[in-house]
Protein backbone atom coordinates (compact mmCIF):
# COMPACT_ATOMS: atom_id res chain seq x y z
CA UNK A 1 0.00 0.00 0.00
CA UNK A 2 1.41 3.39 -0.85
CA UNK A 3 2.62 5.62 1.93
CA UNK A 4 0.04 8.35 1.10
CA UNK A 5 -2.90 5.95 1.49
CA UNK A 6 -1.47 4.69 4.82
CA UNK A 7 -1.26 8.24 6.08
CA UNK A 8 -4.87 9.03 4.98
CA UNK A 9 -6.25 5.92 6.66
CA UNK A 10 -4.26 6.72 9.79
CA UNK A 11 -5.64 10.28 9.86
CA UNK A 12 -9.22 9.08 9.42
CA UNK A 13 -8.78 6.48 12.15
CA UNK A 14 -7.29 9.10 14.45
CA UNK A 15 -10.18 11.50 13.87
CA UNK A 16 -12.71 8.71 14.44
CA UNK A 17 -11.02 7.78 17.73
CA UNK A 18 -11.06 11.41 18.88
CA UNK A 19 -14.77 11.81 17.97
CA UNK A 20 -15.53 8.59 19.80
CA UNK A 21 -13.80 9.88 22.92
CA UNK A 22 -15.66 13.17 22.64
CA UNK A 23 -19.01 11.36 22.34
CA UNK A 24 -18.19 9.13 25.31
CA UNK A 25 -17.15 12.10 27.38
CA UNK A 26 -20.28 14.08 26.30
CA UNK A 27 -22.50 11.18 27.23
CA UNK A 28 -20.94 11.04 30.70
CA UNK A 29 -20.56 14.78 31.34
CA UNK A 30 -23.74 16.64 32.40
CA UNK A 31 -24.60 20.23 31.60
CA UNK A 32 -25.54 22.76 34.30
CA UNK A 33 -29.16 21.63 34.01
CA UNK A 34 -28.20 18.03 34.69
CA UNK A 35 -28.81 16.83 31.16
CA UNK A 36 -25.92 15.02 29.43
CA UNK A 37 -24.11 17.30 26.99
CA UNK A 38 -24.52 14.82 24.13
CA UNK A 39 -28.25 14.60 24.68
CA UNK A 40 -28.53 18.40 24.90
CA UNK A 41 -26.62 18.93 21.67
CA UNK A 42 -28.55 16.19 19.87
CA UNK A 43 -31.90 17.56 21.07
CA UNK A 44 -30.96 21.11 20.05
CA UNK A 45 -30.02 20.05 16.57
CA UNK A 46 -33.14 17.91 16.18
CA UNK A 47 -35.40 20.66 17.54
CA UNK A 48 -34.01 23.08 14.97
CA UNK A 49 -34.82 20.58 12.24
CA UNK A 50 -38.35 20.25 13.66
CA UNK A 51 -38.71 24.04 13.78
CA UNK A 52 -37.66 24.36 10.13
CA UNK A 53 -40.01 21.56 9.07
CA UNK A 54 -42.91 23.10 11.01
CA UNK A 55 -42.22 26.52 9.50
CA UNK A 56 -42.11 25.06 6.00
CA UNK A 57 -45.33 23.10 6.58
CA UNK A 58 -47.05 26.17 8.03
CA UNK A 59 -45.97 28.26 5.09
CA UNK A 60 -47.26 25.70 2.61
CA UNK A 61 -50.54 25.38 4.53
CA UNK A 62 -50.94 29.16 4.66
CA UNK A 63 -50.13 29.51 0.99
CA UNK A 64 -52.66 26.82 0.05
CA UNK A 65 -55.32 28.40 2.26
CA UNK A 66 -54.61 31.77 0.67
CA UNK A 67 -54.84 30.27 -2.81
CA UNK A 68 -58.13 28.56 -1.99
CA UNK A 69 -59.44 31.77 -0.44
CA UNK A 70 -58.43 33.89 -3.42
CA UNK A 71 -59.98 31.41 -5.79
CA UNK A 72 -63.21 31.53 -3.78
CA UNK A 73 -63.20 35.34 -3.90
CA UNK A 74 -62.57 35.25 -7.67
CA UNK A 75 -65.47 32.84 -8.21
CA UNK A 76 -67.71 34.99 -6.00
CA UNK A 77 -66.76 38.10 -8.01
CA UNK A 78 -67.55 36.30 -11.26
CA UNK A 79 -70.93 35.22 -9.91
CA UNK A 80 -71.73 38.76 -8.79
CA UNK A 81 -70.70 40.11 -12.20
CA UNK A 82 -73.03 37.67 -13.94
CA UNK A 83 -75.91 38.57 -11.64
CA UNK A 84 -75.25 42.30 -12.16
CA UNK A 85 -75.22 41.81 -15.94
CA UNK A 86 -78.49 39.88 -15.80
CA UNK A 87 -80.08 42.61 -13.68
CA UNK A 88 -78.89 45.31 -16.08
CA UNK A 89 -80.36 43.44 -19.05
CA UNK A 90 -83.64 42.91 -17.21
CA UNK A 91 -83.73 46.62 -16.33
CA UNK A 92 -83.15 47.60 -19.96
CA UNK A 93 -85.92 45.24 -21.08
CA UNK A 94 -88.36 46.71 -18.56
CA UNK A 95 -87.40 50.24 -19.57
CA UNK A 96 -87.91 49.35 -23.25
CA UNK A 97 -91.35 47.90 -22.44
CA UNK A 98 -92.29 51.02 -20.51
CA UNK A 99 -91.11 53.25 -23.35
CA UNK A 100 -93.05 51.14 -25.85
CA UNK A 101 -96.19 51.41 -23.69
CA UNK A 102 -95.82 55.21 -23.53
CA UNK A 103 -95.40 55.42 -27.30
CA UNK A 104 -98.47 53.27 -27.93
CA UNK A 105 -100.48 55.34 -25.47
CA UNK A 106 -99.38 58.52 -27.23
CA UNK A 107 -100.33 57.07 -30.61
CA UNK A 108 -103.73 55.95 -29.29
CA UNK A 109 -104.43 59.37 -27.83
CA UNK A 110 -103.39 60.97 -31.12
CA UNK A 111 -105.65 58.60 -33.07
CA UNK A 112 -108.59 59.55 -30.86
CA UNK A 113 -107.82 63.26 -31.21
CA UNK A 114 -107.60 63.45 -35.00
CA UNK A 115 -111.10 62.03 -35.51
CA UNK A 116 -110.18 60.59 -38.90
CA UNK A 117 -110.38 57.11 -40.35
CA UNK A 118 -106.79 55.94 -39.81
CA UNK A 119 -104.70 52.78 -39.83
CA UNK A 120 -102.00 52.29 -37.18
CA UNK A 121 -98.70 50.97 -38.54
CA UNK A 122 -95.18 50.19 -37.34
CA UNK A 123 -92.08 51.48 -39.12
CA UNK A 124 -90.05 48.44 -40.18
CA UNK A 125 -87.39 50.00 -42.42
CA UNK A 126 -85.93 53.12 -43.97
CA UNK A 127 -84.46 53.99 -47.35
CA UNK A 128 -80.68 53.64 -47.56
CA UNK A 129 -80.21 56.43 -50.12
CA UNK A 130 -80.00 60.05 -48.88
CA UNK A 131 -81.45 61.16 -52.22
CA UNK A 132 -84.73 59.35 -51.58
CA UNK A 133 -85.94 59.77 -48.01
CA UNK A 134 -88.42 56.93 -47.54
CA UNK A 135 -89.51 54.50 -44.88
CA UNK A 136 -91.40 51.21 -44.90
CA UNK A 137 -94.44 50.41 -42.75
CA UNK A 138 -95.97 47.03 -41.94
CA UNK A 139 -99.42 47.79 -43.37
CA UNK A 140 -100.32 47.52 -47.04
CA UNK A 141 -103.25 47.21 -49.42
CA UNK A 142 -104.46 44.19 -47.44
CA UNK A 143 -105.15 46.59 -44.56
CA UNK A 144 -106.69 49.29 -46.77
CA UNK A 145 -103.54 51.34 -47.42
CA UNK A 146 -103.46 53.03 -50.83
CA UNK A 147 -101.26 55.43 -52.80
CA UNK A 148 -101.22 59.11 -51.72
CA UNK A 149 -102.64 58.46 -48.28
CA UNK A 150 -101.14 60.85 -45.73
CA UNK A 151 -98.93 59.44 -42.97
CA UNK A 152 -98.87 61.20 -39.61
CA UNK A 153 -97.08 60.84 -36.29
CA UNK A 154 -98.14 62.26 -32.91
CA UNK A 155 -95.47 64.95 -33.29
CA UNK A 156 -96.26 66.00 -36.85
CA UNK A 157 -96.67 65.20 -40.54
CA UNK A 158 -94.48 62.35 -41.83
CA UNK A 159 -95.27 62.02 -45.56
CA UNK A 160 -97.43 60.08 -48.00
CA UNK A 161 -97.77 56.50 -49.24
CA UNK A 162 -96.15 56.01 -52.65
CA UNK A 163 -95.91 52.22 -53.12
CA UNK A 164 -98.28 49.89 -51.27
CA UNK A 165 -98.01 46.09 -51.44
CA UNK A 166 -100.33 43.58 -49.85
CA UNK A 167 -98.50 43.49 -46.51
CA UNK A 168 -96.36 46.66 -46.48
CA UNK A 169 -96.01 50.10 -48.01
CA UNK A 170 -93.29 52.59 -48.90
CA UNK A 171 -93.75 56.11 -47.55
CA UNK A 172 -92.14 59.19 -49.06
CA UNK A 173 -91.14 61.37 -46.15
CA UNK A 174 -91.85 65.09 -46.34
CA UNK A 175 -88.12 65.85 -46.15
CA UNK A 176 -87.51 64.01 -49.45
CA UNK A 177 -86.35 66.52 -52.07
CA UNK A 178 -89.24 65.50 -54.35
CA UNK A 179 -91.89 65.87 -51.63
CA UNK A 180 -94.17 68.88 -51.08
CA UNK A 181 -97.28 69.84 -49.13
CA UNK A 182 -99.63 72.80 -49.06
CA UNK A 183 -98.92 74.79 -45.89
CA UNK A 184 -99.75 77.97 -44.05
CA UNK A 185 -98.48 79.98 -41.11
CA UNK A 186 -100.84 79.11 -38.28
CA UNK A 187 -100.67 82.57 -36.66
CA UNK A 188 -101.03 84.84 -39.69
CA UNK A 189 -102.60 82.31 -42.14
CA UNK A 190 -99.99 83.21 -44.80
CA UNK A 191 -99.96 80.40 -47.35
CA UNK A 192 -97.18 78.69 -49.25
CA UNK A 193 -95.77 75.28 -50.15
CA UNK A 194 -93.44 73.26 -47.94
CA UNK A 195 -90.77 71.42 -49.96
CA UNK A 196 -88.26 68.80 -48.84
CA UNK A 197 -84.53 69.38 -49.17
CA UNK A 198 -83.18 65.85 -48.74
CA UNK A 199 -81.95 66.65 -45.23
CA UNK A 200 -83.78 67.18 -41.95
CA UNK A 201 -84.98 70.66 -42.84
CA UNK A 202 -87.77 72.02 -45.06
CA UNK A 203 -88.23 75.08 -47.28
CA UNK A 204 -91.42 77.06 -47.41
CA UNK A 205 -91.71 78.61 -50.85
CA UNK A 206 -94.15 81.00 -52.52
CA UNK A 207 -94.82 83.03 -49.39
CA UNK A 208 -95.30 86.68 -50.36
CA UNK A 209 -92.56 89.10 -49.35
CA UNK A 210 -95.19 91.17 -47.53
CA UNK A 211 -96.56 88.20 -45.53
CA UNK A 212 -96.36 88.22 -41.75
CA UNK A 213 -93.94 85.42 -40.85
CA UNK A 214 -91.69 85.25 -37.78
CA UNK A 215 -89.12 82.83 -36.43
CA UNK A 216 -90.89 80.33 -34.18
CA UNK A 217 -94.22 80.48 -36.05
CA UNK A 218 -95.95 77.11 -36.38
CA UNK A 219 -96.41 75.82 -39.93
CA UNK A 220 -99.42 73.54 -40.51
CA UNK A 221 -100.99 71.77 -43.47
CA UNK A 222 -103.44 73.83 -45.51
CA UNK A 223 -105.27 70.87 -47.10
CA UNK A 224 -105.20 72.39 -50.63
CA UNK A 225 -103.13 69.50 -52.02
CA UNK A 226 -105.89 66.97 -51.38
CA UNK A 227 -103.49 64.61 -49.59
CA UNK A 228 -102.80 66.05 -46.15
CA UNK A 229 -105.75 66.95 -43.89
CA UNK A 230 -105.85 70.59 -42.88
CA UNK A 231 -104.41 71.80 -39.62
CA UNK A 232 -101.73 69.22 -38.88
CA UNK A 233 -98.35 70.41 -37.63
CA UNK A 234 -95.45 70.39 -40.10
CA UNK A 235 -92.89 72.28 -38.06
CA UNK A 236 -91.67 75.68 -36.88
CA UNK A 237 -90.08 78.55 -38.76
CA UNK A 238 -86.33 78.41 -38.18
CA UNK A 239 -85.29 81.42 -40.27
CA UNK A 240 -86.89 84.09 -42.48
CA UNK A 241 -84.95 85.97 -45.17
CA UNK A 242 -86.10 88.60 -47.73
CA UNK A 243 -85.53 86.17 -50.59
CA UNK A 244 -85.78 87.48 -54.14
CA UNK A 245 -88.01 90.42 -53.24
CA UNK A 246 -91.19 88.66 -54.41
CA UNK A 247 -91.20 85.70 -52.05
CA UNK A 248 -89.60 85.22 -48.66
CA UNK A 249 -86.92 82.54 -48.13
CA UNK A 250 -88.15 80.50 -45.17
CA UNK A 251 -86.58 77.49 -43.49
CA UNK A 252 -88.78 75.20 -41.43
CA UNK A 253 -87.60 72.73 -38.79
CA UNK A 254 -89.86 69.62 -38.99
CA UNK A 255 -91.86 68.71 -35.92
CA UNK A 256 -91.46 64.97 -36.57
CA UNK A 257 -88.11 63.34 -35.84
CA UNK A 258 -87.71 61.33 -39.04
CA UNK A 259 -84.76 59.39 -37.65
CA UNK A 260 -86.68 58.03 -34.67
CA UNK A 261 -90.10 57.12 -36.03
CA UNK A 262 -91.50 53.82 -34.76
CA UNK A 263 -95.30 54.10 -35.04
CA UNK A 264 -97.42 56.15 -37.47
CA UNK A 265 -101.02 56.60 -38.60
CA UNK A 266 -102.10 56.29 -42.22
CA UNK A 267 -105.07 58.57 -42.99
CA UNK A 268 -107.63 56.73 -45.12
CA UNK A 269 -109.78 59.80 -45.82
CA UNK A 270 -108.19 63.26 -46.17
CA UNK A 271 -111.07 65.02 -44.45
CA UNK A 272 -110.79 68.35 -42.70
CA UNK A 273 -109.20 67.93 -39.29
CA UNK A 274 -109.71 69.83 -36.11
CA UNK A 275 -106.06 69.79 -35.18
CA UNK A 276 -102.96 67.67 -35.11
CA UNK A 277 -101.21 68.17 -31.80
CA UNK A 278 -98.91 70.81 -30.44
CA UNK A 279 -95.82 71.88 -32.35
CA UNK A 280 -92.64 70.47 -30.94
Amino acid sequence: MPVTDIRQHTAVLFIAVILGHILLISAQVNSQSGVPVLESVTFGAFSELQRGAASLTGGLRGGWSGYVGLRGVHEENERLKRELGELQIAFQQERARAQRARQLEQLLNFKNDVKLDTIAANVIGAGASPDFRTLTIDRGSGSGVATNMAVLAPTGVVGRVVTPTSQAAKVQMLIDRNAAAGALVERSRAQGVVIGSGVDVLRMDYVAATADVKVGDAIVTSGIDGIYPQGFVIGKVESVEPGNGIYKAIRVRPAADFNRLEEVLVVKSPARATGGGDPQ
